[in-house]
């Protein structure tokens, strides 16, 4: 005689099932830091049925890796495939501005307009995403106006984010005020951001970076003590703030902290790849001379991303 199965049993093995292929869908993956494994699953599934969707997490999978023209193609293609996405032209901008910082001058200036028509389409297509609107207005404000930049463009673009995100809107005006050497008016702004946020973590990042900008590096560690202790609203501000401290050579110990909480922390983010993260924590620990356990970190780098260069250059480092 064959053995029923209670209906509760099936309903609870079914759940698990599905859960269990959600924790190994291509998205989650990349967020959880796993990308040669999100890489893998991806290409098998264009292989299977090509979607816009696959080709964008595949371009984002090579962004992390900073493998700028392995993504190119793979966000192009996104973009081609269903071309009303808002959110695949914003990537498609994002990949070009990271390639156009490598090039030469010639080619940075072509490359620059084809950032600022895919992040115009991404606003035209998704005119409430604040996000696209961030990103159009740095580049407003990066670039120069014979491909496009404006201060008076950011500026409306700061007064559009602001119904939807005012931390944010205050951020751009901030980096408006630094652009035009008010320094005062920044620091204000950046103040404003923080108190618009709840004392979220990121604008003190933000205040931070400013205060690195301007050599003030003795604010600039308050600040990311501050971040330390406040709401997470961005998981990845406490690796921003590792970073930033990593770059400025100070208070390094603070620099393990917010990494270490970060990795310990759940949920992880894609902004902040997981193995980035371990790289960054073996250079802090390298350059406070534990080189055993900075080999460590390296090693977990690469178990993640075995081809990133530059957990493999830091290995070889500490074993030599």
């Amino acid at each position: 005689m064959t053995a029923r199965i209670k209906p509760a049993t099936l309903l609870l093995s079914i759940l698990t099932c599905a859960l269990a292929r959600a924790a190994d869908a291509p998205q989650d993956l990349l967020a959880s830091g796993s990308v040669d494994q999100a890489i893998q699953s991806l290409q098998g599934q264009i292989n299977d049925s090509p979607t816009a969707a696959a080709y964008n997490l595949l371009c984002r999978s090579y962004y992390t890796l900073d493998e700028w023209d392995r993504g190119i193609p793979a966000c192009e293609k996104a973009v081609a495939l269903e071309p009303g996405n808002g959110l695949y032209h914003l990537w498609l901008g994002r990949i070009y501005g990271e390639k156009a910082d490598r090039v030469s001058f010639l080619r940075a200036a072509g490359m620059a307009k084809k950032v600022r028509i895919e992040f115009e389409r991404a606003v035209e297509l998704s005119p409430e995403s604040w996000e696209a609107r961030t990103d159009l207005a740095e580049f407003y404000l990066e670039a120069p106006g014979i491909v496009g930049g404006g201060k008076d463009k950011a500026r409306a673009e700061a007064e559009l984010i602001a119904p939807e995100n005012p931390a944010m809107a205050h951020w751009v005006k901030g980096r408006l005020a630094e652009k035009n050497d008010d320094t005062a008016a920044a620091e204000q702004e950046y103040r404003a951001a923080i108190a618009a946020s709840h004392g979220g973590a990121h604008a003190w990042l933000n205040l931070a970076l400013f205060y690195r900008h301007t050599g003030r590096f003795q604010p600039m560690e308050e600040a990311l003590r501050t971040l330390e202790s406040a709401p997470l609203d961005r998981p990845e501000s406490l690796m921003d703030g590792a970073t930033i401290l990593l770059r400025t050579n100070r208070d390094l110990p603070l620099a393990t902290r917010l990494l270490r909480r970060y990795l310990a922390s759940s949920p992880k983010v894609e902004e902040a790849p997981v193995f980035k993260a371990h790289y960054l924590l073996g250079e802090l620990l390298e350059k406070q001379g534990d080189r055993p356990a900075a080999a460590d970190e390296y090693r977990a780098s690469l178990a993640l991303a075995r081809n990133f260069s530059k957990a493999q250059l830091g290995l070889k480092r500490v074993e030599h």
